[in-house]
């Protein structure tokens, strides 16, 4: 029932990193959906991704100067304090000159010191934890917010379990529906239907061991006949480039970046991918059979924490990291040669599908408001 809320004035703060900008644009068009006359202003630190990312979504936003202590002495480190009595005073003086109805946080540095101001000020607030094993940031505001929408089950090590609610992640709406475009996938791409297809993604920046594991034995799986469309992030690209030159022929593809997601799920038979909590719920959407490496490069290792909720689960393989030189390519030429293990990861990750997450958390927040 669109258009039946009265206009809100919503805050949603955090960022750093896509894992968190996606999630938080996909709220603030919940929100747009569910009530066109609403305001909305992100809250993000200055410097970071979301300062370009979400205006190119169509929303304002202020930066504050913030950023996350660093493991080691740094100067950084020193002015830490410094930043977040100035963060703090900064929010303080958002939410005077905004007045919002609530705040939404979904992790990352901006959104500790701009839910500290909120809640101090009793404004109903929210936070949204993407992971499977809780951000600092979100684990510090869990006691002063109201609701904590999650994406995992058995999350109440870290928040009050009197405040959770399962929602699952918010993720781009054009993959919700995949299974008519494979025919259009396949001509965007180039590609044939009679081979099978192999998506490689590591994350929007690329992911190394990945990347060298799939450049290692390009030629084992050109010449068992499968298909590539190979997301190699910036880093890696003109080398990826240079060794697609050899194989254009035999429909191996590489790009720095894919920007239709939904054509290339659309076109895989299986995928490999790092285990960020975006990246798994999209896989469970489009329901495709995986090979999960998880990212070593991250807090708490929780991305082997993502993955594993998936494995326990028979939904999907995972390969380490230290082992995917030695392991991922002949894991991969084994899943896709096995049609049987293919069907009973694509109907066990489908059934950890949420399609409905950011409608669901934005109505955990209506709530909140009345």
């Amino acid at each position: 029932m669109p258009n039946t809320h009265r206009p809100y004035r919503i805050i949603i703060s955090g960022g750093g990193t896509g894992g968190h900008i996606y999630p938080a644009v996909a709220i603030a068009n919940q929100i747009k959906a569910i009530s066109p006359k609403s305001e909305i202003l992100f809250v993000g630190a200055k410097g970071r991704m979301e300062m370009t990312r979400v205006p190119e979504a169509g929303y304002k936003i202020v930066g504050l100067w913030i950023s996350g202590l660093q493991r080691r002495l740094t100067l950084d480190n020193l002015s830490f304090p410094l930043k977040v009595l100035s963060s703090i005073r900064a929010s303080h003086k958002i939410i005077k000159e905004f007045k919002p109805d609530a705040v939404v946080g979904v992790g990352g540095y901006a959104s500790g010191p701009l839910l500290y101001a909120a809640t101090a000020k009793g404004i109903p607030s929210l936070i949204q934890e993407q992971n499977s094993y809780a951000g600092i940031t979100n684990k510090l505001l869990a006691k002063r917010v109201g609701k904590v929408c999650v994406a995992y089950e058995n999350m109440e090590g870290f928040f009050p379990a009197e405040k959770l609610v399962l929602t699952g992640n918010p993720v781009r709406q054009d993959i919700l529906d995949i299974t008519e475009k494979r025919r259009e996938a396949l001509l965007h791409f180039g590609l044939t239907s009679e081979k099978k297809t192999i998506l490689v993604i590591g994350g929007s920046l690329g992911a190394r061991t990945i990347n060298h594991s799939i450049a290692g034995g390009l030629a084992q799986l050109a010449e068992a006949g499968y298909q590539l469309i190979w997301q190699t992030g910036k880093g890696f690209y003109t080398e990826a480039k240079e060794l697609e030159a050899n194989y254009t022929e035999k429909g191996i593809r590489v790009f720095d970046f894919i920007k239709r997601m939904d054509l290339a799920y659309a076109a895989a038979d299986i995928v490999v991918s790092r285990a960020g909590a975006l990246s798994i719920s999209e896989l469970c959407l489009a329901a495709k059979p995986c090979i999960l490496v998880p990212s070593p490069n991250v807090a708490e290792d929780h991305q082997t924490k993502n993955a594993m909720a998936l494995v326990q689960q028979h939904a999907a393989i995972l390969v380490k990291d230290v082992e995917a030189a030695q392991k991922l390519i002949p894991a991969t030429l084994q899943l896709a040669q096995d049609e049987q293990e293919q069907k009973r990861l694509s109907d066990n990750i489908k059934k950890m599908a949420r399609p409905n997450a950011a409608a669901e958390i934005v109505n955990e927040l209506v709530k909140l408001i009345k």
